[in-house]
């Protein structure tokens, strides 16, 4: 388990993600990518031009299992992930990732919805 990305090396733009099961997660990005079908457009679009070659799937950091029964690393990951966002974008790297709305942006859009 862990945080991983995927990375464009033409042109240097990544996708960050995470998963408790990394190999499993980065099969399913390459199926969908492979199908055509991957929720990601731009990273679709770009798979789709370039093949499937110009990709490079890496680990950033992984996490070893503890020794907590029913700990929750799905929470850990999530952290780690947006940690490994923000220090991608400090980088100067451009990202695939959407940009995660503050607690403020989902509080008014939640508002927003109910009025409708």
């Amino acid at each position: 388990m862990g945080v991983f990305q995927v990375r464009n090396i033409v042109s240097g733009r990544v996708l960050v993600d995470s998963s408790i099961n990394v190999p499993g997660r980065i099969n399913r990005h390459r199926l969908q990518l492979d199908l055509g079908s991957h929720p990601n457009k731009e990273l679709q679009v770009d798979w789709k031009a370039l093949g499937g070659d110009a990709f490079a799937f890496e680990t950033l950091e992984p996490v070893e299992p503890r020794t907590i029964p029913n700990y929750d690393y799905v929470a850990d990951l999530r952290v780690l992930e947006d940690l490994w966002i923000e220090r991608t974008e400090q980088n100067g790297d451009k990202l695939y990732n959407e940009k995660k709305l503050t607690r403020e942006e989902r509080m008014r859009k939640i508002a927003a919805n109910r009025k409708l």
